[in-house]
């Protein structure tokens, strides 16, 4: 499952909502809690950190994990001094989605995000 949201406060909220619907009809609703936090969190700050463009929500499907990420347009910065103090203000934007995810035996992480969409990617492991 994949969708685009704009960057718009209403984001997060409309991200909630198609991902708990996503995974109830996929037979995973154990998993709705987790991951309608985990989406507000991924989707908000990527809406703070690019306001006004597009953002990118996946849910790819494997076997062995509940998997979301995020990809927004907030592009990687050439001075490495400014990339490391703006990649450590995100990771800490994220203790609530940290702390969700510790508690589910998961993992997160960000980084680049790939050509042909660019900017930045956040996402999230949870173990079935």
């Amino acid at each position: 499952m994949s969708f685009t949201l704009p960057g718009d406060a209403r984001s997060p909220f409309i991200g909630r909502t198609a991902v708990a619907a996503g995974l109830e009809a996929h037979g995973l609703a154990r998993y709705v809690w987790p991951a309608t936090h985990v989406v507000d969190e991924l989707v908000a700050v990527s809406v703070r950190n690019s306001p006004g463009k597009e953002l990118c929500v996946s849910l790819p499907h494997r076997d062995d994990a509940v998997r979301m990420l995020v990809r927004d347009q907030h592009p990687r910065h050439d001075r490495p001094d400014v990339a490391t103090l703006c990649e450590t203000r995100r990771r800490r934007a994220f203790w609530l989605l940290a702390a969700v995810v510790d508690d589910w035996g998961g993992e997160w992480g960000t980084g680049e995000a790939k050509p042909p969409w660019g900017g930045t990617k956040s996402w999230v492991r949870l173990p079935r």
